[in-house]
């Protein structure tokens, strides 16, 4: 207990033994505390240092101890003093902490584009963005599966931001339902306080930070070669209402996608538009995630229902009958 004053726990076992007992010679002490000699003579010569022993008045080499309230309590002012002096030292270096982080970002720029190459550099910088937030997390991922790596820098990050009550808002594509890895981490976050929606397919992969900063990929066929920082107004503004639209026709996680009026699912409405508008079944598999086994299965059942007995047909059918 006493040892934040630099005191042993032998020493301090000595001190009170010698405090119930002031004429007790080394072996009656050594008695009275459960240890050796030997280790008495060492928490003695202990107490001397910290002043917690003076010669006694009887004469001889016989020591009394120093009552607690004069002994204990300087080497307690003596500790605080110190806690300060380290918690001032913490403070300033605190200050300069920010003052260089300041600094850095007054390199970055204001307007400009920060080019971010790789994927490391990426989520480093994610790191520090996401350190500084301070109210609100939103992101777009198209991807399909969230790869173990990325799930793993991701997890803790979010973890920390959520528990500050940074308020994180998340869009996936709703074939991540078919990966447990993903579904696993979505649960996760929802459980923390997360939300997340899902559509059919995500325009693109985009992240923003308190509505002041937007990363976007360098090349969105390939996330790991890197990122653009911006921090244009206007740019974050579109970021931000495209975001808001995606959002507004989302599925929230946990539930079922509504089937509308035609009894067509979001994901079944969106691959006839693909195929209305000339992508094929390769394409339409690629932005909606899943296999061209599963597209294929898909636009069979949708031909059968339309009547139709051609992908083009279907397409006509479907925007006479109002079904896109």
């Amino acid at each position: 207990m006493l040892e934040i004053l630099g005191l042993s726990a032998k020493a301090e076992r000595v001190y009170r033994a010698m405090l119930a007992h002031p004429g007790h010679g080394v072996a009656a002490l050594a008695e009275e505390a459960s240890l050796g000699t030997a280790d008495v003579r060492q928490a003695l010569d202990e107490l001397g240092d910290l002043a917690l022993l003076r010669a006694s008045s009887t004469g001889g080499n016989a020591l009394r101890p120093v009552s607690p309230e004069v002994g204990l309590t300087a080497l307690l002012a003596t500790a605080e003093s110190e806690a300060a002096k380290t918690q001032a030292r913490i403070e300033a270096t605190r200050a300069e902490i920010a003052a260089i982080a300041a600094e850095h970002e007054r390199h970055r720029g204001i307007d400009g584009a920060l080019r971010l190459e790789g994927i490391d550099a990426v989520r480093i910088r994610l790191e520090e963005l996401q350190r500084m937030t301070r109210s609100e997390v939103l992101s777009l991922n198209p991807g399909g599966a969230h790869r173990p790596d990325a799930r793993a820098a991701a997890q803790p990050l979010n973890q920390q931001a959520l528990e500050r009550g940074v308020v994180i808002r998340a869009i996936c594509r709703d074939s991540f339902r078919n990966d447990a890895d993903t579904l696993a981490y979505a649960q996760w976050m929802t459980g923390l306080g997360g939300f997340m929606r899902t559509v059919p397919t995500v325009p693109l992969q985009m992240i923003v930070i308190d509505r002041k900063v937007v990363v976007l990929p360098l090349d969105p066929g390939d996330p790991r070669a890197g990122a653009l920082e911006v921090r244009n107004a206007a740019m974050v503004a579109v970021a931000c209402a495209l975001f808001e639209q995606v959002w507004s026709v989302g599925t929230p996680f946990g539930e079922a996608p509504q089937v509308d009026d035609k009894g067509c699912t979001p994901e079944e409405t969106t691959l006839l538009r693909m195929i209305s508008q000339g992508d094929t079944d390769e394409a339409a598999a690629r932005k909606l995630g899943v296999s061209l086994r599963t597209v294929r299965r898909r636009m069979a059942e949708l031909m059968d229902r339309l009547g139709a007995s051609s992908r083009f047909q279907a397409g006509v059918n479907a925007a006479r009958r109002g079904w896109i």
